[in-house]
């Protein structure tokens, strides 16, 4: 497989710097031998350009979206970066940043794919609209914004219109859910997996649903977007937003083989790792062999 590693360093999203570094980290944790190591075959394509943006301007394009103009602008140029790896046969890896970049690469992907599948691997459900949102963050804002809730400016990034049916979307680890999340996930039947259900169901059977339905959907694609802070807060002190009681290592990387069959996953986002909250590079050892897990089976 032919794959074009893509970096996103961009902290707007989150508002917490540190998850800018990640890119380059995780590139001098030899990322790409590892990959190459699977027999694919990587070309690092950079990093997507973030334009450096004053603290004092955060909320100059909305007052209730912090660094909203920038972060589209990101989010476009690499949705089309997305589109353009597909297009070719390529497998885009994002490794952000942010989960802001998630919108981006969804955006890319449903340019190709017109029946997309978003399996969202996360403690949130970014979910909110600047109607809902308390922090102002944007990356609590991808979800919402790919089904075309929400600002106009978020909802029509790369081209107009909805990027995803929400029935397409599956949240596997949520735990930490705002009250205005809670009603889109109630008024749009998102299909959301929390630890306790899918411990109390087991993997296996959680993953069979999600197959089931994407096989009756006939769904041509899956984006696969991965947050650290679905795992565990004990096991990933380089998160901006750990949640306890999430998920392992061992049940991260049993979701990842049993979704990898399906042969359908054609794009991924890994975000969220905060370099400068790490310790002893542990986070960063964490990722590298999530990554080296996946790309075995893809």
């Amino acid at each position: 497989m032919n794959i074009n590693l893509i970096g996103v360093p961009l902290f707007y999203g989150a508002d917490k710097r540190g998850n800018e570094y990640a890119p380059q980290k995780l590139r001098e944790k030899n990322i790409i031998n590892l990959l190459t190591k699977h027999g694919h075959t990587v070309y690092d394509c950079g990093n997507v350009n973030v334009p450096h943006i004053k603290e004092d301007n955060k909320f100059s394009h909305h007052p209730k979206m912090k660094y909203l103009k920038t972060i589209v602008e990101v989010n476009t140029n690499l949705a089309h970066l997305v589109a353009s790896s597909l297009h070719f046969n390529c497998f885009p890896l994002i490794i952000g940043g942010d989960h802001s970049v998630g919108l981006g690469s969804i955006s890319g992907a449903s340019k190709i794919y017109n029946n997309l599948a978003v399996i969202w691997f996360d403690a949130h459900g970014d979910l909110n609209t600047y109607d809902t949102t308390f922090s102002g963050n944007v990356h609590g804002m991808p979800l919402s914004s790919a089904m075309g809730l929400g600002h106009e400016d978020l909802a029509n990034v790369y081209f107009k219109g909805k990027k995803v049916k929400p029935e397409n979307i599956f949240i596997i680890g949520a735990r930490d859910l705002d009250s205005g999340e809670n009603m889109i996930i109630e008024n749009e039947k998102i299909n959301v997996y929390s630890p306790e259900y899918i411990r109390e169901k087991g993997i296996e059977n959680i993953s069979n649903d999600i197959m089931q339905k994407l096989h009756n959907r006939n769904i041509e694609a899956i984006h696969l977007s991965f947050d650290l802070d679905f795992l565990d807060s004990t096991l990933v002190a380089g998160t901006g937003t750990p949640v306890k009681d999430g998920m392992s290592i061992r049940e991260a990387k049993t979701f990842f083989k049993t979704l990898a069959q399906t042969k359908l996953i054609k794009s991924m986002d890994f975000v969220e790792f905060n370099t400068l909250l790490d310790v002893n590079d542990a986070t960063a050892d964490i990722s590298i062999d999530l990554l080296n897990y996946i790309f075995k089976y893809l």
